[in-house]
């Protein structure tokens, strides 16, 4: 008997912290409040834009009283000088998925905005900015506005698909049909491995017949309608980002291959032509206790900044890290090949197929426009 009454009394509660708890569960927390501070950037505010990726503007506010709103996310909506808010040109949501009171506005992401509010490439001028708090499908709008004043980045609102070098300076000379196509790496960013002759003139275009837009470089700017010399003879690296409007000029002295077991450079691959590097050599595995290591990658000898910058060393080595032989059937992607701005002995490298210790091969590094920057080893 006692314990039925254990059990009757233990079903009683069960039930009584449901029946207490039906009146607020799978109700909607309708609770909602605006921001009524804006902290930072101050209202009137100006910021001169770079083109640094890692450039940005902090945005921060006083968030909602939780007491009033419960929890919120919140979005930083972006309109013109004489806009309401009714259609921001642009809405980003607060760091943490829009749970933090703050934000970082990259300076690029600014310059696009600034451009769709109607600020011309170069130019400066102002438009503002406001908080929502939103919960669901309910949004509410801050009662402050605060105005922010840019100067935009010297960048394009017509950005090419296509970009390719010409003229007296570069591998195709002044024909047109024989110009350099660049790797498009980003939506309207740009880079080339490509050999320049100093002192001759050289631009840019986005196409190769017929009539086509013409692209300069002078003093880390793109512009249009002009051309441009290097100071040196070599093979450059160059990055145009239209976007931004910076472009960079790196002189490349050489590149080679580097063999892990030695930590050292075996031989240099030349430069052919069209962003290839090829030799012929011979490579022979270093023995080991344990075996024959056969470990390699390719680095790369480079200045920056026109070449006028010191000397220094970047490694090529595998996009898809792997710690296993090739065969004959292994897939192209073994070979693909990225740029690591750190140099060491034995990060990022392939191995060599066995059948080619000791015997010579044909070594070859495509940094070419239509394929995955890669490379070959042949007999």
């Amino acid at each position: 008997m006692k314990a039925i009454l254990k059990k009757l009394m233990l079903v009683s509660s069960v039930a009584l912290v449901f029946m207490g708890c039906n009146d607020n569960m799978g109700d909607t927390d309708g609770r909602l409040a605006s921001v009524n501070t804006l902290l930072e950037p101050a209202d009137g505010k100006s910021v001169v834009l770079e083109a640094s990726a890692s450039a940005s503007v902090y945005f921060e506010w006083k968030a909602a009283s939780v007491e009033e709103a419960g929890t919120a996310l919140y979005q930083i909506a972006f309109d013109k000088a004489d806009g309401d808010f009714s259609k921001p040109v642009y809405v980003v949501s607060a760091n943490n998925n829009g749970y933090n009171n703050f934000a970082t506005v990259t300076h690029k992401l600014l310059n696009q905005i600034a451009g769709k509010v109607g600020i011309k490439p170069a130019d400066t001028g102002t438009f503002k900015w406001t908080v929502f708090s939103t919960k669901g499908m309910q949004s509410m709008k801050s009662s402050v506005e605060n105005k922010i004043t840019v100067t935009r980045l010297a960048g394009f609102e017509d950005v090419p698909i296509d970009v390719y070098v010409t003229g007296e300076a570069s591998e195709g000379g002044a024909d047109l049909a024989k110009a350099h196509k660049m790797k498009a790496v980003a939506g309207g960013e740009f880079e080339v491995y490509t050999k320049l002759a100093a002192g001759k003139s050289f631009n840019f275009t986005d196409g190769k017949s017929g009539t086509t837009r013409v692209f300069y470089t002078a003093d880390g700017v793109i512009k249009e309608n002009g051309t441009t010399t290097v100071p040196k003879d070599g093979i450059y690296r160059i990055t145009l980002d239209f976007n931004t409007g910076a472009c960079t000029y790196t002189l490349v002295n050489k590149i080679g291959f580097y063999f892990c077991p030695n930590d050292e450079i075996l031989f240099e691959l030349p430069y052919v032509g069209y962003g290839v590097f090829q030799t012929k050599a011979t490579v022979n595995f270093k023995e080991e206790s344990w075996g024959k290591d056969e470990r390699y990658k390719f680095r790369m000898f480079i200045q920056e900044n026109n070449g006028a910058d010191a000397e220094k060393e970047v490694d090529w080595g595998t996009l898809n890290q792997t710690d296993s032989r090739p065969t004959a059937s292994s897939p192209e992607t073994y070979y693909y090949l990225q740029m690591f701005n750190e140099t060491s002995q034995w990060e990022n490298k392939w191995k060599l197929m066995g059948d080619f210790d000791g015997v010579p091969a044909t070594y070859t590094i495509y940094l070419t426009a239509d394929q995955p920057y890669t490379h070959t080893i042949v007999k």
